[in-house]
């Protein structure tokens, strides 16, 4: 058994660092020969140019194509040798089988001894890697697509290396990733999320390496990692499946820029490349050819957080049911039996029956309805043809085209969307606004109509979908998701934490959606101390969640007489965080408005307002809404307004917990005259 002591390791760290250094020359001196070879070959084709034949050039392209390509693989080689060169490893199992013993070292990426042909560092995804997350020491197995390997792990330990130095090392612990997770939970937040190969707990490990689920759904509560996992699974599949899809092939579908911006940094850090993302709104933007104008998410919860209209919210509720998706369905047989007039026409002399009419349009059951005419018109054509004998005339031509159209009842998308509204008796609940504008709630609704009765081609390009923040996503949205993503998915969320608790899908609700999907269910939450998190339990109660056990500050709420005193306390706890050693601190307020006239108040001191405009996420003091914080997370957290007075509905109460949600080791609320009646 090699390196048995602690000095040991750290001289064999100094061993791997001078390996990785030699490699990197190696990697640079790789990078350099390419560039000047590439520079001489595009020299060379430009002063022979008039020489060559179109089949010289063409090699010329091809070679230099090759040069070009091999010389980024080791452009991007050297990036992650001298990632390793800064933690070449965080962990090792000594695993013995078939009797022999053999150290593995654990790390972000490979690293092999290309003289001795041998892994010296084994990247995290490595199947050999699952050892370390999954088993404590005694038997051990681990699947290869060869089929099951099992041992017995002799030895395990964690290292903390940083900057080349090694930090910490824990040794054969039955809680040695709790110990090395306590450490890590304790350090002060980032300006991006970051990567946790070194603390993935077990049942993450099986969400990463799942590599079956056609449809995965990640139900997780405040603070249990979910969108990290289900970063690191991405990541994963990667890995395992390189030769079949890469980054390009995989979209993610995310709440708004700041927090695309905030994940952004877990991908390449894993050695991937940046993956596309988009957000609901500029899908359904894209799925509608920018034909319409429409309500943002974000408009739609400002308006429900500043007005409260029960008529608003009906038509939102009654949208977001799976009685709604139900009645469209229905609506769309009732058309395509009821709305279709047949008549015979003439063309002519020629008579064209309507059985003959009808029994085409019946053909193309599998073209949507709208679409039916244009083929319908054509054997239309052939019918007078060949009655004729003869080609037809550009009148004759005419006429049908003009005819067959006219047998709908209704043939354009807005006016059967309208119509549908009078066939349930509810003309009511369609609304625009004076500019013309649709409510968010009718967009996805216009889109599924779009598809069933238009068609809109599938994104085939897309191998993967990530939805994240599933809670905020309705029954028809996740149907046009279905039917426009064909491939596999990854969904995420926490039902306890919608934006919009009247358009909030349920985890039951999206399995109905995806029948085929496996759910996980994560209950331990990572991010908040003990007691915030049990704080934040009296706003909205989850018997399942499971709180870390790390300790810190109770929250604090504080009342004030009136907002002048409570915009000083306000102040005060931003000058305190100052003089701390933590990074990050958010003032996140209930509205947009709330959150200006903060901002006004105290913008002095170097914050920063996040708005539905903002793209980028930093560190230091922000000032924010509860919508745009969802999924961030901030060393301290300041609730402003948490009166009675400003939280009172449910949609409140969702807003309150998300926004307590977000702090990690410090939550202050202050409120003027009543408390708000969720704070016990």
């Amino acid at each position: 058994m090699i390196n048995k002591t602690e000095l040991e390791e750290r001289e064999y760290l100094e061993v791997i660092k001078e390996k990785l250094l030699l490699a990197i020359k190696r990697a640079d001196d790789s990078v350099k020969q390419f560039s000047t070879e590439l520079r001489q070959n595009k020299e060379y084709i430009y002063e022979h140019q008039s020489g060559m034949d179109d089949a010289d050039m063409v090699a010329a392209g091809q070679s230099i194509n090759r040069m070009a390509f091999t010389g980024e693989n080791s452009v991007a080689r050297k990036k992650k040798l001298l990632k390793l060169g800064e933690s070449p490893y965080f962990g090792r199992i000594d695993f013995l089988t078939d009797g022999e013993t053999s150290s593995v070292y654990i790390g972000i990426y490979t690293f092999s001894d290309e003289k001795m042909q041998a892994n010296l560092i084994y990247d995290w995804r490595a199947p050999i890697s699952s050892l370390f997350y999954d088993f404590e020491l005694g038997e051990a197995h681990y699947k290869t697509p060869s089929g099951n390997i099992r041992g017995e792990i002799l030895l395990k330990r964690q290292y903390k290396i940083r900057e080349g130095k090694m930090e910490f090392m824990i040794e054969n612990a039955v809680n040695i990733h709790d110990d090395i997770l306590q450490k890590e939970l304790s350090k002060s937040s980032d300006d991006k999320m970051k990567n946790i190969v070194a603390t993935i707990q077990r049942d993450q490990n099986a969400v990463i390496r799942n590599e079956t689920a056609s449809v995965m759904i990640i139900q997780g509560v405040a603070g249990s990692g979910k969108t990290s996992i289900a970063l690191h699974r991405i990541a994963f599949l990667l890995y395992r499946f390189k030769d079949t899809i890469s980054a390009k092939d995989i979209l993610i579908i995310s709440p708004n820029k700041v927090f695309a911006d905030y994940i952004s940094n877990v991908l390449p850090e894993l050695g991937e490349e940046q993956i596309p993302e988009m957000g609901m709104e500029e899908l359904a933007a894209d799925l509608l050819e920018n034909k319409f104008t429409f309500q943002s998410f974000f408009e739609q919860v400002s308006l429900l957080l500043d007005q409260h209209d029960p008529n608003f919210i009906e038509r939102i509720q009654f949208k977001s049911s799976f009685e709604f998706l139900s009645k469209l369905n229905q609506y769309i047989i009732y058309i395509e039996n009821n709305y279709f007039i047949f008549t015979e026409l003439q063309v002519g002399k020629v008579i064209v029956p309507f059985p003959f009419i009808l029994e085409r349009f019946k053909a193309y059951h599998r073209i949507p309805l709208l679409k039916r005419f244009n083929e319908i018109v054509k054997d239309v054509q052939n019918y007078v043809r060949d009655a004729t004998k003869r080609k037809l005339m550009g009148h004759e031509k005419a006429v049908i085209w003009e005819a067959v159209p006219r047998m709908f009842k209704i043939n354009t998308l807005t006016d059967l969307y309208k119509d549908f509204y009078a066939w349930i008796g509810k003309s009511n609940l369609f609304k625009v606004d004076h500019g013309g504008r649709l409510e968010y709630a009718d967009v996805f609704p216009m889109i599924y109509f779009k598809i069933r009765l238009e068609g809109i081609p599938a994104y085939q390009h897309v191998k993967h979908l990530l939805v994240d923040e599933m809670q905020d996503y309705t029954p028809v949205q996740y149907s046009v998701l279905s039917r426009i993503f064909t491939c596999k998915k990854t969904i995420l969320g926490d039902v306890n934490q919608p934006v919009n608790p009247y358009s909030a899908s349920s985890s039951e609700g999206i399995e109905q959606v995806f029948p085929q999907a496996e759910i996980v269910k994560l209950f331990r939450s990572y991010r908040s101390t003990f007691e915030i998190t049990n704080f934040t339990l009296q706003i909205s109660n989850n018997p399942n969640l499971i709180a870390m056990e790390r300790h810190g500050e109770k929250p604090t709420s504080k009342g004030f007489e009136n907002n002048r005193e409570e915009l000083e306390e306000i102040k005060n706890v931003i000058e305190q965080f100052k003089k701390s050693n933590h990074t990050s601190l958010g003032v996140i307020c209930k509205t947009q408005e709330q959150a200006e006239f903060v901002f006004e108040q105290v913008k002095s001191t170097k914050v920063h307002l996040l708005t539905a405009d903002s793209t980028s996420f930093k560190e230091g003091i922000i000032i924010t809404t509860v919508h745009l914080a969802k999924g961030l997370e901030f060393d301290e957290v300041i609730v402003p307004f948490a009166s009675a007075r400003n939280y009172h509905t449910a949609m409140d109460r969702s807003m309150l917990y998300i926004a307590c949600t977000r702090a990690m080791h410090r939550l202050t609320l202050s409120y003027t005259k009543e408390r708000t009646s969720f704070l016990k």
